[in-house]
């Protein structure tokens, strides 16, 4: 694949940098810092646009909280900053990153997401008898700089880009040249692009025709049974020596059993909510209402947290029960 070049002015133009600008304070505009950033804002591009010229680009330390939605995850945050760099970065880069990308892949795309990989399983299991679903231990820790940034050596061949991607890349460590931080825009491209080269691997050499996956998490599907075993076997060993990375115990059964898969639970023939997902769309939408109710939240503000839920509920065929929850509110 060719390599792009001469992206470096493009990323740092006036109007590049104001768009990133636009982009990184949606939901964020009444924080100090954006308002600092906005305050100054032909002033703080000038400076962007000379630090991805000419450098540094002197990024700032993560201010890091716990969030737990399900499982417990540490979310980092970027100073605001930073936050315009990598808008501005990925606004140019974006098409180099999805140039790469197989059909059947559907994190950070535009025109995928999540219901679209939801609905393609939903295909696969009403073509197949056996699935395989696999994902990653602790994936976004445990993802090699060296190996990542070999990646987007493959990708770009700007040097001040490269320069510009490497510090970013090193700008977080969970260990010692390892790891990424959950919550910047450029760790969402970079870790499904560190993947990329798996979708590659299991539709090329292992030329398995049912396959889906969303960032860390993929499944397999096949008539028999032995060969998504033996598929899964290496899958492991290729992941291990190529990409540094461990799979976590599988998950092999009949499609007609169902699959919890996104937040859904997938059959052959519909799907329907995951039962921890009925927990949290009941838990999220009477906590949204509670901040309406005490002044905290505007109705606009509400209706941003509780659109996407009914969105999500909708999607699983669940519509009895959202109106049962929205008839006690």
């Amino acid at each position: 694949m060719k390599r792009a070049g001469n992206l470096m002015v493009e990323i740092a133009d006036r109007e590049n940098l104001a768009l990133a600008f636009w982009k990184a304070q949606k939901g964020k505009r009444a924080q100090p810092e954006t308002i600092r950033f906005r305050e100054n804002l032909e002033p703080e591009l000038a400076r962007l646009r000379s630090a991805l010229l000419e450098g540094p680009l002197g990024l700032g330390p993560y201010r890091s909280f716990t969030v737990h939605d399900p499982k417990e995850r540490v979310i980092c945050a970027a100073p605001f900053q930073d936050r315009v760099l990598h808008h501005a970065v990925m606004n140019v880069c974006h098409g180099s990153f999805e140039a790469y990308q197989v059909y059947d892949s559907y994190a950070c795309r535009v025109g995928k997401g999540t219901h679209k990989a939801v609905e393609r399983a939903r295909a696969f299991a009403g073509r197949h008898r056996y699935y395989l679903k696999l994902d990653i231990r602790r994936y976004f820790d445990s993802i090699d700089h060296k190996i990542l940034k070999r990646q987007m050596r493959c990708r770009f061949k700007d040097r001040r880009l490269i320069e510009s991607l490497d510090a970013i890349i090193g700008s977080y460590e969970t260990a010692p040249g390892k790891g990424l931080p959950i919550g910047n825009l450029t760790s969402q491209y970079f870790a499904n692009h560190y993947l990329g080269a798996l979708d590659h691997f299991v539709k090329e050499t292992l030329r398995c025709r049912g396959y889906v996956r969303y960032m860390d998490d993929f499944v397999l599907w096949d008539d028999d049974r032995g060969q998504l075993k033996a598929w899964r076997n290496e899958i492991g060993a290729w992941l291990a020596e190529t990409l540094r990375l461990e799979i976590k115990p599988d998950c092999l059964n009949r499609c007609g059993a169902g699959m919890t898969f996104l937040g859904y639970r997938v059959f052959p023939a519909s799907v329907t909510l995951a039962r921890r997902s009925r927990v949290r769309f009941r838990r999220k939408l009477t906590a949204a209402h509670e901040e309406y109710l005490s002044g905290e939240w505007s109705e606009a503000e509400a209706a941003r947290h509780v659109e996407p839920l009914i969105a999500f509920v909708r999607h699983g065929c669940c519509e009895g029960m959202r109106r049962r929850v929205l008839a006690r509110l």
